[in-house]
C-alpha cells in the first residue's frame, strides 16, 4: 500500500485479477465494500472500505468494530457481530 498516494500498490484480492492499474484496483474494492454493506444491512452491520490498508471494516449498529483482513474470516466475523448465523439465501 502506498501511503503517500493511498492506492494498492499490488493486487490483492483474487476478484481484481486483470485489473492492471492501481486505480481499478481501488475502484473494485469500493465496489465490493458497497455490494458487502447492502447484502449486511439485513443484519444491522454495515460495511466500509477507505481503501487504506487491507479488508473491510465491519461495523455494528452500536458501535463495534471489527477490521476483517482474511476474506476467510469474514463470514464469521458477521455471524459473531450479528448474533445469529448467516444466511446467503436471505
Amino acid at each position: 500500500m502506498c501511503s503517500a498516494c493511498g492506492y494498492p500498490s499490488r493486487p490483492g484480492h483474487w476478484t481484481e485479477a486483470g485489473l492492471d492499474t492501481a486505480h481499478d484496483r481501488l475502484r473494485a474494492r469500493f465496489m465490493r465494500a458497497e455490494v458487502l454493506a447492502r447484502v449486511l444491512r439485513h443484519y444491522g452491520l454495515t460495511a466500509h472500505d477507505d481503501g487504506v490498508g487491507e479488508g473491510f471494516t465491519l461495523s455494528t449498529l452500536t458501535g463495534a468494530s471489527v477490521i476483517v483482513t482474511d476474506p476467510a474470516q469474514l463470514w464469521p466475523t458477521v455471524e459473531r457481530l450479528a448474533g445469529r448465523p448467516y444466511d446467503p439465501l436471505l
